[in-house]
């Protein structure tokens, strides 16, 4: 059963300022979240009053990002950064998505590994109608990995 989610997306999601582009976790339970966002003038991706439905896969992807912040949250823990891996099967029915529009992205988890590894089902939706799928696959390092210190030297 899902519940509705008290942490001001800010607090979940390590995206920041024209980065973050959900405005907000609705409700969410073990398996998954939903997440919404109205369409702003300055949505980063926003051109002549629209955002390219190709925008969809990160609106997911933040919606996944928002699912990991507020489990962790719930169990006290930091946010901690993952990466989007990729995707199969991105599908839209639509090239755009207009300013002012109500979004509503759904993430479910499907699998997932000790190492990190999961893969999720995802939709959008605009009017109660779904018009974009697909399945993301991200990765969350373990905790004990300093991400500060990848790639430098020491």
């Amino acid at each position: 059963m899902r519940t509705p989610i008290a942490f001001d997306i800010s607090e979940i999601v390590p995206h920041a300022d024209r980065m973050r582009l959900i405005d907000r976790a609705v409700e969410g339970d073990e398996e998954g979240l939903v997440a919404e966002v109205t369409l702003r003038e300055d949505c980063l991706f926003q051109e002549g009053g629209e955002v390219g439905g190709w925008v969809g896969i990160e609106f997911m992807a933040q919606a996944i990002a928002a699912y990991a912040g507020w489990r962790q949250r719930l169990q006290g823990q930091p946010q901690r950064m993952g990466f989007l891996l990729g995707t199969r099967k991105y599908e839209c029915s639509r090239p755009s998505f207009k300013v002012g529009e109500h979004l509503r992205i759904e993430v479910r988890r499907q699998f997932w590994t000790d190492e990190g590894m999961s893969q999720f089902d995802c939709t959008l939706g605009v009017g109660g109608e779904t018009v974009a799928t697909a399945a993301l696959t991200v990765f969350q390092p373990p905790a004990s990995v300093d991400l500060t210190k990848v790639g430098k030297d020491e």
